[in-house]
């Protein structure tokens, strides 16, 4: 068995940064913990009509910032910034903040999809979820990836795939996927698909963008 280790853990610091920014000890620190957490989860279901990928949380002294990537910013902001207002009720009596002024929301647009692992998973999840051929799916997938100008990209499923007794595991890639260059700008993610029949099938999408050598020249 080969050790694996998530992408983009083994880039923290050197291509990524962390998703939660802020100091704490004791105590606080889980409170904290759980308190993003939950953040995360409720924020994740909430706006997957907006196509969210990723929720950072920053925290100075008693504020808190939460920024919101997505693909479809106008859906999540809704018009006159209703979207944002509505949001920030509901995390502010959920998680009983006292003062509504230190909660801060703001969305950041991801402008091309395509090159969002979490976003191309998520993609073939749905996909598999609604009985269509798999390898149809990734092939697809692959391509628009491919097109979006990626240097390398990856994608995986993994269970009872076709409804097949036996669980197995089928992939595409092209292009390189440097997995042990720190400095390879690598976004990594994986989903769980509920697929009728089939139970579990699980998907695993690397996208090699470029690494920090060739962005500085």
């Amino acid at each position: 068995m080969g050790q694996k280790i998530n992408p983009i853990g083994f880039r923290l610091g050197t291509v990524y940064t962390w998703s939660s920014r802020w100091f704490a000890s004791g105590k606080t620190y889980s409170k904290y913990l759980l308190e993003d957490q939950q953040i995360r989860i409720y924020l994740m279901e909430k706006l997957k009509h907006a196509g969210i990928a990723k929720v950072e949380i920053e925290r100075s002294f008693d504020k808190r910032t939460i920024i919101i990537h997505v693909s479809r910013p106008g859906i999540a902001i809704g018009r006159g910034g209703t979207g944002i207002e509505e949001l920030k009720t509901v995390l502010v009596k959920k998680f009983k903040i006292e003062d509504p002024k230190k909660l801060e929301i703001r969305f950041e647009e991801i402008k091309n999809p395509d090159l969002d692992a979490y976003l191309v998973a998520q993609n073939v999840a749905e996909q598999l979820q609604r009985r269509i051929p798999f390898r149809r799916v990734i092939n697809q997938s692959l391509e628009r990836t491919r097109r979006s100008g990626a240097k390398g990209a990856k994608v995986a499923v993994a269970g009872r795939l076709g409804g097949s007794e036996i669980a197995r595991t089928e992939s595409v890639k092209y292009g390189a996927i440097p997995l042990h260059t720190i400095r390879a700008d690598i976004d990594f993610a994986k989903i769980d698909a509920k697929v009728p029949r089939a139970g579990i099938v699980g998907v695993k999408v690397w996208i090699f963008k470029e690494s920090q050598d060739m962005a500085g020249r």
